[in-house]
């Protein structure tokens, strides 16, 4: 089984509890939730922000946009317009399908007795 290492201190995430999902531009990278924090902090500039893939916003975000989705391809909604909006929005779905069956899926859900990330 590979190990999935944090993008931010580079070390490794031993469980689903502890990660966050990111993307930046097309990027989708995997960190502890503490360094995800730390790493939101230091951000001064939106063009440095990474989004949250996995967990409650990027769950509804892609539920939200999938339903975007299939009403634009399903109605004449903007006519070929709303097609394209349409394929725009599957990105985030999309996003957190590869998110989930690359890096999430590897991990088990809870490790009951672990270290505290920060003392590895």
């Amino acid at each position: 089984m590979d190990d999935i290492i944090c993008h931010y201190c580079h070390k490794q995430i031993r469980d689903q509890d502890e990660l966050i999902t990111a993307s930046n531009k097309f990027q989708i990278r995997p960190f502890h939730y503490v360094c995800y924090e730390e790493m939101e902090e230091e951000t001064n500039s939106q063009w440095k922000l990474w989004k949250p893939v996995n967990g409650v916003p990027g769950n509804i975000t892609s539920v939200l946009m999938g339903i975007l989705a299939l009403w634009m391809f399903l109605t004449d909604t903007l006519d070929g317009i709303g097609d394209l909006i349409g394929f725009i929005a599957l990105y985030p779905v999309y996003q957190r399908i590869i998110s989930y069956f690359t890096i999430e899926k590897k991990l088990p859900k809870f490790i009951e007795e672990k270290d505290d990330i920060k003392k590895d």
